[in-house]
């Protein structure tokens, strides 16, 4: 049986992970980020040291798999790590939503769960300056590096959603429900939310 799902799409600095973590709190389900590399090194016995490194990273298609130490062993020598880390979470992706109500940030869980009835899909996304202001607070850098590592992190997760999904990572018609966080207080979100969560049947 399915369960209840809220997945989490989020541009970088716009606290996607932080309202998905209000939000797990709120509702006292579990919510799964980095969450998804513990497990998927579990499940194939690789360090998550090396998965963390690949982690919402399409593979480098000008890069051959062995030049990574990790991928010595003969079971990863002509799979990409990255190819291992999304088929092993789509997997617990999909078990997850057959045994708990949860949410799930990244990792193109919308598209993986897209034909469940019971899963939700959200986008959350805000303007640069908004952002900018966010990961400076966050991180400490100055507003240089801040932007540098905003176009950074989004153009890899562009670039992964991109390649697992053949979809567009930044078309908001794909979602159910696209939010800008500079646009609402973070509790407004969360009733908006759970709201939604609420009315999945």
């Amino acid at each position: 049986m399915s369960r209840r799902i809220i997945t989490i799409g989020r541009q970088y600095g716009s606290n996607g992970r932080r309202i998905a973590k209000k939000l797990s709190e709120k509702l006292g389900i579990h919510y799964y980020d980095k969450e998804l590399i513990k497990l998927a090194s579990e499940q194939n016995d690789i360090s998550y040291d090396e998965l963390v490194k690949v982690d919402e990273k399409r593979a480098n298609p000008w890069r051959y798999p062995v030049e990574d130490p990790a991928q010595m062993e003969s079971r990863f020598r002509f799979e990409p790590m990255n190819d291992v880390l999304f088929y092993t979470q789509a997997q617990i992706i999909t078990r997850l939503a057959d045994t708990e109500d949860c949410i799930i940030v990244g990792r193109c869980a919308n598209d993986i769960l897209k034909s469940r009835p019971t899963s939700r899909s959200i986008f959350i996304h805000a303007p640069l300056d908004y952002r900018l202001q966010t990961v400076m607070e966050r991180t400490s850098l100055e507003e240089k590096e801040a932007l540098s590592l905003i176009k950074k992190v989004d153009k890899q997760r562009k670039f992964y959603y991109n390649y697992y999904t053949d979809k567009k990572w930044e078309e908001m018609s794909q979602y159910d429900l696209c939010l800008d966080s500079s646009a609402m207080s973070e509790d407004e979100i969360l009733n908006v939310l759970t709201a939604l969560y609420e009315s999945i049947l």
